[in-house]
């Protein structure tokens, strides 16, 4: 493994522990040069998961992308990094239990909508305006109404 400081090439593992429910491995090594240390993952390979896009096109599953959307949307929030991470783990996870190589992407937004509506509403909103392309003030004054039905269909049924 590279040293990310010197870029030798050889270090060692200084210490192994499962991370994220036992998905993936933290290592922390150490340069056998400048001996400093860094962490790296180590996961399972898998079978890429393919994303088809609105216009038909694919492309490879990025975590990262979802993760972008999810922190524009949560942007001045109050809402921990740590909870987008695991929102998008999960759906990473889920998607990868579906046992397809391909999944749209608008399958994806939507659950993203679900697992993002009971953590922070506005947030909810603002990701809805995007995905799902809002047009004018009117198809955003639709989704608040599903949204504040929903709530009170739920804060009814207590």
């Amino acid at each position: 493994m590279k040293c990310p400081y010197c870029f030798y090439q050889e270090s060692k593992v200084v210490d192994s522990r499962p991370a994220d429910d036992g998905e993936r491995i933290r290592r922390r090594r150490e340069c056998l040069k400048c001996q400093k240390r860094f962490t790296t993952y180590e996961i399972i390979e898998t079978t890429p998961l393919m994303v088809i896009k609105r216009d038909r096109s694919r492309e490879s599953f990025n975590r990262e992308k979802i993760l972008a959307g999810l922190l524009r949307a949560c942007q001045k929030r109050p809402i921990p990094t740590a909870r987008l991470e695991e929102i998008v783990g999960d759906i990473e996870i889920a998607l990868q239990n579906r046992l397809e190589h391909e999944v749209d992407s608008q399958v994806i937004g939507e659950m993203v909508l679900e697992r993002l509506k009971p953590v922070d509403e506005i947030a909810y909103v603002r990701f809805a305006s995007v995905y799902r392309q809002f047009k004018d003030i009117n198809t955003f004054l639709e989704e608040l109404n599903r949204l504040v039905q929903s709530r009170d269909a739920f804060g009814s049924q207590s």
